[in-house]
């Protein structure tokens, strides 16, 4: 294999309570994962040696760049445990994602190196082994392994299959950074919201616990909520900042799309199975 091009989709939490704290810290949490049609984009070609490198598409390489580093460190270290020939890799990131959304961008970057690498080098390891590795780089990895929608608990890491409907989204990011460590920590989250089963859970019947939070913290979050609830039924995904707003057709969100044109904004459609694991199976 020359080299290798996969995607790094986006997710959205459809819905998002906090049902518990853990004693390690943690809270239990329970959310539904859905994928949509919009992605970084990751190039993985091998190398002679088991030298790793990494270039992105504006020279610059921040933190959540260096996750698809520390993923494939990751990954090499297990191959060695396992006793396996180590290879290298050169890895190139395009990011279309923005930063700090609540759209998994650096989890899909890292998981999609995970996979990516995997299969470049020949599949040394399970899907279980990735799920593993994933989960010690981030809560949110391990569902971009998996692949598919699914009603999510624990710390997001316990995955049951599900199949909502895949309308277009208009998602918006207002010009904001969101300190998440200081959501957890407020005094308004909701953390003992009633368990739920993956039966029960509709977008009419739950909500985002972050999104009072959040809007009450920073206003400009509030305002854009407000005026995408013009259009159509919107939600705050993660602990923000990205807002999403569900529409039946493409033509009725890049409509609306173009009343938010100061702000970065993309439409796409929600996806059961993510883009990574459809392109995974064609090649």
């Amino acid at each position: 294999m020359t080299q290798l091009e996969l995607p790094a989709p986006a997710k959205l939490n459809l819905f998002l309570h906090i049902v518990g704290r853990r004693d390690d810290g943690y809270h239990n949490l329970q959310t539904v994962f859905q994928f949509v049609d919009y992605a970084d984009t990751l190039i993985f070609a091998p190398r002679t040696d088991d030298q790793l490198t990494l270039t992105d598409s504006t020279s610059h390489i921040s933190a959540q760049q260096n996750l698809v580093l520390r993923a494939a460190q990751q990954l090499q270290s297990a191959i060695k445990r396992a006793q396996l020939p180590v290879r290298g890799a050169d890895i190139v990131l395009h990011k279309r994602l923005p930063q700090g959304a609540g759209l998994g961008g650096g989890s899909s970057d890292a998981a999609t190196t995970l996979v990516g690498l995997n299969k470049l080098w020949g599949a040394p390891l399970s899907q279980q082994q990735l799920l593993e590795l994933g989960l010690k780089l981030g809560a949110d990895v391990p569902i971009f392994i998996h692949g598919h929608a699914a009603f999510a608990e624990g710390i997001g890491e316990q995955f049951s299959d599900v199949e909502p409907a895949t309308p277009w989204y208009l998602v918006v990011k207002p010009n904001v950074a969101i300190a998440t460590p200081e959501l957890f920590a407020d005094p308004q989250l909701q953390r003992d919201c009633p368990p739920i089963t993956a039966n029960e859970w509709q977008f009419d019947n739950t909500t985002n616990v972050f999104e009072p939070v959040v809007c009450d913290r920073y206003p400009e979050v509030a305002k854009l909520r407000d005026r995408l609830l013009q259009y159509a039924p919107t939600r705050l995904t993660g602990s923000g900042a990205c807002l999403f707003a569900r529409f039946d057709t493409y033509d009725a969100a890049a409509s609306a799309q173009q009343q938010f044109s100061e702000l970065h904004s993309f439409v796409a459609q929600g996806q059961n199975r993510s883009s990574l694991i459809r392109t995974l199976t064609q090649t």
